[in-house]
């Protein structure tokens, strides 16, 4: 993928992440909705499948879950640069990405969570602090589902993609019912895929 990026667009790169920053309620992964929605169907600065494969990489990765931010600003660069042929043009466009949607995604949230969270323990017995982290709950779960959503991407079909889904249904069945631990279910899916079951 070949784009052509001003210094306006990573600006506006920039502003879209500092945005989203302050609604990462329950996390960076309940933006992906707007992040696919900005960098894929409105700007086409990503593919379709280096967003979810951002993601999948990033959740499969040891580390905090926003390192799927990385990995989106790492390849607007890299297709800024025309790809990796490009040389240490595209590793240094890349990191720029980087750099932009990191620093974007984790500075206002940081600032906000720390003052606030520092108010709220020091009046932790209002009503209105009880009011506001019953109501968030809601949110986030919302945000959750719409993420969950959109990562099914093109798996739209029960008669094909039934193995999938019923992946999905016991997977979610384990994680309610038994304390399996989440890498065995990772590891289990993995294989699955990589066997073609999946």
């Amino acid at each position: 993928m070949n784009i052509v990026l001003t210094l306006a667009d990573w600006w506006s790169l920039f502003l879209h992440f500092v945005s989203l920053s302050l609604l990462a309620v329950g996390g960076a992964i309940t933006t992906a909705p707007d992040i696919h929605r900005y960098l894929v169907d409105e700007t086409h600065w990503l593919s379709d499948t280096q967003f979810t494969s951002s993601i999948a990489l990033a959740q499969g990765a040891p580390g905090p879950n926003v390192m799927f931010v990385a990995l989106m600003g790492w390849n607007v660069g890299l297709n800024a640069a025309g790809g990796l042929a490009a040389g240490w043009h595209a590793v240094g466009l890349a990191l720029w990405g980087v750099l932009i949607t990191m620093v974007g995604i984790l500075i206002p949230s940081c600032t906000l969570t720390f003052v606030a969270t520092q108010w709220a323990h020091r009046n932790r017995e209002l009503r209105a602090v009880k009011a506001f982290k019953a109501g968030m709950a809601p949110i986030v779960i919302a945000l959750l589902i719409a993420t969950g959503w959109l990562l099914t991407g093109d798996h739209d079909n029960p008669a094909r993609d039934w193995p999938l889904w019923t992946l999905t249904a016991i997977t979610t069945l384990i994680v309610w019912k038994t304390k399996t631990h989440l890498l065995v279910l990772l590891g289990v899916g993995a294989l699955l895929g990589a066997m073609g079951w999946i």
